[in-house]
C-alpha cells in the first residue's frame, strides 16, 4: 500500500472537488477524471478504490437535488443492463495488472473528449434516433463495464439517454440515479478485490467535505452558469492526463 503524502492529498482534494462539480450537473459526466488524475500519482487500483466512496457520497448528495425528476423506466433499463457489465469488469480486473489499467483509463479519458466533441458537433443527436430496448440494455452493459474499470460509464449511458429526448434536468437526474445504483453494485467486488483499506477510507473521510462542496457548486452551476469554460478546461485536463497514463502504461 502506498503512503498518502501531502502531494497525493492535494491531488485528491482537486479530484474530489472536480468529481462533485461534474456529478452535481456541471461537467457532462467528467467526474471520472478524478480517478484518472489520481492514477498518475498512485497505482490505478488504489485510485479507483479511493474515488468510489467519494462518488457514492456525491451520488447521495445529488439525489436529493434531483429527487423524482428522473425517467424511472430508462434508469431501470440501464441499471439492469449495467450489472452484467460490472461482472465483466470484475473478471478483467482479476486478470490484469496496473499498466493495462493505465492504458484503459488513459484511453477512456481521451475517448471521452473525442465523444464530447462529436456530440457537440451534433452528429450523435442526429444519428441516434430512437434506440430500442435491447440497445439501452447494451448501453447499460458497456456503462457498467467502463464504470467498474475507470468510473467512466457516462458516455455509453448518454448515447441511450440522448435518444430519449429528455430535457437537461431529467437527463441529469436519470444519470445520477443510474450511477448511484451501479456504484453500490461495484462496492462489494471492490471490497473483495482489496481496493478498500483502512488508509484509503481515512483518506476518503478527509476528502468528503471537498466532494460535498463540489456537489453544491455543481448543482447550482447546472441551473445558472454556461459550461463552455469548464468544458474547455476539462478537455485539456483529460487529454493531458490520458496521454500521460498511456505513456506510463506503455513504458
Amino acid at each position: 500500500m502506498q503512503t498518502m503524502g501531502l502531494e497525493v492529498f492535494a491531488i485528491g482534494v482537486f479530484a474530489a472537488l472536480f468529481a462533485g462539480i461534474s456529478k452535481g450537473g456541471f461537467g457532462s459526466g467528467a467526474a471520472f477524471a478524478g480517478a484518472a488524475i489520481l492514477a498518475i500519482a498512485i497505482s490505478p487500483g488504489v485510485a479507483l478504490g479511493i474515488m468510489l466512496p467519494i462518488l457514492m457520497l456525491i451520488d447521495l448528495a445529488s439525489l436529493r437535488a434531483y429527487w423524482r425528476q428522473w425517467s424511472g423506466r430508462d434508469a431501470a433499463l440501464l441499471v439492469l443492463g449495467g450489472l452484467p457489465g460490472v461482472a465483466l469488469g470484475v473478471l478483467l480486473f482479476q486478470r490484469t495488472d496496473g499498466d493495462v489499467l493505465r492504458l484503459l483509463i488513459g484511453g477512456i479519458a481521451i475517448g471521452f473528449v473525442l465523444w464530447q466533441l462529436v456530440m457537440r458537433a451534433g452528429f450523435l443527436r442526429r444519428a441516434a434516433g430512437a434506440i430500442p430496448v435491447w440497445g439501452g440494455a447494451l448501453a447499460g452493459m458497456v456503462a457498467g463495464f467502463t464504470s467498474f474499470v475507470s468510473h467512466a460509464g457516462g458516455p455509453p449511458a448518454a448515447v441511450y439517454l440522448l435518444s430519449r429526448g429528455l430535457d437537461k434536468t431529467r437527463y441529469q437526474a436519470t444519470t445520477v440515479l443510474v450511477f448511484w445504483a451501479l456504484n453500490i453494485a461495484k462496492a462489494v467486488p471492490y471490497a473483495m478485490l482489496g481496493l478498500f483499506t483502512r488508509e484509503t477510507l481515512l483518506f476518503d473521510l478527509a476528502l468528503a467535505p471537498f466532494a460535498l462542496m463540489g456537489t453544491w457548486i455543481g448543482v447550482r452551476a447546472h441551473r445558472i452558469v454556461p459550461e463552455r469554460v469548464f468544458f474547455g478546461l476539462t478537455y485539456v485536463l483529460l487529454v493531458v492526463t490520458g496521454a500521460k497514463l498511456i505513456w506510463d502504461g506503455l513504458t
